[in-house]
């Protein structure tokens, strides 16, 4: 085998089972940073013995136990650092089962679960969250998550340390939760998905108004808890909202990159497979136990990919739905959504004086879509001076270039 086919069939693996690996090292050993320095070395290994003895029949298990034969002979290195994992071994299996052996057979046991909760936990800041699990679950390099949110390289990698320090220190624990833990703590994991999914929705800074390969990211991460969680209808109602969403993703930039609103998106560019995958989901995120905010969600986005155009959408029901929403989650955008839905629905008029009555809310002071949806709808009752006094405000807080050129297009003279 070639050194390029080597490190193709490195790199696949790797993606496929970087994370299940990772995680059965942090359960076996306790420590994310051993797990994840020798993750990279059994990575190094293949590279320098899969083009000369070939790609072994099942990858994951020849990683997993040189990886394991690695962390082992760490460990007989530093005695002290054994001893203290240890210590910290024993607190752990105190709260949950000892963990499974690793590479002994031709199964990875996949403890990714663990890995999710442990990388989402409350303790964390939320920015930590976000980029642990970019790291860890992702499978991104520090350089990698840095450029994902435009930030330098220097203060990613202290943000993932600050992370990985604040786990060890505070004993967050390699366990998943138990069933009275874990409705309020899979809420937490989801955010963390949903967080690199709007990044790359929308992007919060740059040149570019999407970030694909961050959306792509959080679906794969999606399927994964899907897979792992198949009776949890958030789960599912998550992975197809953003299904849902993703799918229009083509056609919400021109081709030069600019922003394309829904109203004016050429719907036969949506991904068809991706919402026919999306809509097969929403009936089961929506049945068999209390609806979430996730789930409906979903059911919203539904009826905007169902429907022909804009005219056509079914405003009454995405009004009811946000109605169901709001009493889930209240909360200002929430309610700044619905106010666009009813501005449909009903008219500018209902809509504008629903936004009026948002306008001293501290969330949706330097939020640009509502001083955006404010401009819109004033603009279609005719009061231009407001509108552009909305749109320039809007404009000072865009924050993407097609967005901005955007709003700067609304302001110029027709």
């Amino acid at each position: 085998m070639t050194d390029g086919r080597a490190a193709t069939a490195v790199e696949a693996v790797f993606r496929e089972e970087r994370g299940r690996l990772l995680a059965a090292l942090v359960r076996r050993f306790g420590d994310l940073d051993l797990a994840e320095e020798v993750t990279a070395e059994a990575m190094e290994a293949a590279l320098v013995h899969w083009p000369v003895d070939g790609v072994p029949p099942n990858p994951g298990a020849w990683l997993a136990t040189t990886a394991r034969r690695k962390a082992v002979d760490r460990l007989r290195r530093d005695t002290a650092y054994a001893a203290r994992l240890a210590i910290l071994q024993v607190e752990a299996e105190r709260a949950a089962p000892p963990a499974p052996e690793i590479g002994a057979g031709d199964d990875l046991p996949d403890e990714r679960l663990l890995l999710f909760f442990t990388c989402g936990h409350p303790a964390l800041p939320a920015e930590d969250r976000v980029a642990l699990s970019l790291r860890c679950l992702a499978g991104l390099t520090t350089p990698e998550v840095a450029r994902a949110f435009l930030v330098p390289v220097a203060t990613m990698a202290k943000r993932i340390v600050r992370a990985k320090k604040k786990i060890r220190e505070a004993r967050i624990p390699f366990r998943v939760p138990s069933p009275d833990e874990r409705p309020e703590r899979l809420a937490g994991v989801l955010q963390v998905v949903y967080s690199i999914f709007t990044e790359g929705y929308v992007a919060s800074s740059g040149c570019d108004l999407q970030r694909s390969d961050l959306a792509e990211e959080a679906i794969r991460l999606a399927r994964i808890l899907r897979r792992l969680l198949p009776a949890e209808q958030e789960v599912c109602g998550l992975l197809a909202l953003m299904l849902l969403v993703h799918a229009r993703r083509d056609a919400r930039t021109g081709p030069g990159g600019g922003l394309v609103l829904l109203a004016d998106q050429d719907r036969g560019r949506w991904d068809r497979t991706m919402i026919e995958e999306g809509l097969a989901l929403v009936p089961v995120a929506l049945t068999g136990g209390p609806v979430g905010p996730y789930g409906v969600q979903a059911a919203i986005a539904a009826l905007h990919d169902e429907a022909a155009d804009i005219t056509t959408t079914d405003w009454p029901q995405i009004v009811a739905l946000y109605d169901v929403l709001f009493a889930l989650t209240p909360s200002p955008i929430v309610a700044l959504n619905r106010a666009v839905a009813v501005a449909m629905r009903d008219g500018p008029q209902a809509g504008l004086a629903l936004l009026e009555q948002l306008a001293e809310e501290p969330l949706l002071r330097d939020h640009h879509p509502y001083h955006v949806a404010c401009a819109d709808l004033l603009s279609r009752l005719g009061r231009k001076g407001e509108a552009a006094v909305a749109y320039r405000r809007a404009l000072d807080l865009a924050g993407t270039e097609p967005e901005r050129a955007h709003l700067r297009r609304k302001l110029s003279p027709e």
